[in-house]
């Protein structure tokens, strides 16, 4: 009876994580931050997001970009994933140097595509903590801010960490990433004599780190939170911006279907910014709020 006890406690322990894996295997618990699980070999996954970034220091100002992507597992380690990406902006009100070029409504169109991998060297729940290597390359023809043509080539790398606590009912997720793009505009004729729009190939690079906390409250259903530090750095100004962003998540996860909603609204923010702009905030790439909303079934 002594030796049975702690076999059937390992036997427990081992359903309760089998099964947490199972069904967070690659789900977007929350807006941002992305999960260290992968697709188990064989299992496919399609999800369908909309961001709706909203709001400028001046003016009227709403992008939204939709994203829709397959993912399939390799091995149970090994993820793949191709996306495609559409895009609208709509500028009134706000013109500024070098960014903001026209008012008007741009799109909605196709706007870039993307290959993308995940290998996870350690299983949050198999080895107690997880570990995981995103990696991203996107090739884009349409500016994610002011929406005009713009070729851009796209390499993204990301370390993301996860671990469960309270037997799976609390997740802590984590990420540290870097991007470089090299990025080309096109001319725009009639632009006002002397607005600045550069036309010469420039290179950026960007880095994110984020982190957050997802809670089941009830079967199926999770609340969260998270908070998200970006800066990019420009060939021409250096630090171009940095901005913090945080907000709350709600995530419900079925056998073959999830979905999740966030707000995301910005805290805090600086770098380059324009003539007149008084908020605190940087609000020439970036927006005063972001919303997204994501679907997800497993196949």
């Amino acid at each position: 009876m002594t030796r049975i006890r702690p076999l059937a406690t390992a036997a427990l322990m081992a359903a309760t994580f089998g099964t947490i894996s199972a069904a967070h295997a690659d789900e977007s618990l929350l807006g941002r931050v992305k999960s260290a699980e992968v697709l188990p070999k064989g299992a496919y996954d399609l999800t369908l997001g909309t961001t709706w970034r909203q709001g400028k220091d001046r003016g009227s100002y709403d992008g939204v970009d939709v994203k829709a992507e397959l993912e399939y597992g390799l091995t149970n380690r090994f993820q793949l994933g191709f996306a495609v990406y559409g895009r609208s902006v709509r500028n009134r009100g706000l013109l500024v140097d070098g960014y903001l070029p026209q008012e008007g409504t741009f799109g909605p169109k196709l706007a870039a595509i993307e290959v993308d991998s995940k290998y996870n060297f350690l299983s949050p729940a198999k080895d107690d903590f997880g570990l995981s290597l995103y990696s991203a390359l996107s090739y884009g023809w349409m500016d994610q801010h002011s929406g005009q043509d713009k070729n851009t080539l796209s390499l993204e790398m990301k370390l993301l960490g996860q671990k469960y606590f309270m037997e799976g009912q609390m997740i802590w997720m984590g990420g540290i990433g870097f991007e470089g793009t090299y990025a080309d505009r096109a001319y725009i004729p009639g632009l006002p004599e002397g607005f600045d729009w550069p036309i010469d190939p420039e290179t950026e690079l960007e880095i994110t780190v984020n982190t957050g906390l997802s809670y089941r409250f009830a079967p199926s259903w999770y609340i969260g939170a998270e908070i998200e530090y970006q800066t990019e750095f420009e060939t021409e100004v250096g630090q171009e911006r940095w901005s913090v962003f945080a907000g709350p998540s709600i995530h419900y996860g079925g056998e073959k279907f999830w979905m999740t909603a966030t707000w995301l609204p910005q805290l805090d923010g600086g770098g380059e910014r324009y003539p007149g702009q008084t908020s605190g905030l940087h609000l020439i790439e970036k927006t005063k709020n972001e919303f997204m909303f994501k679907i997800g079934m497993n196949f």
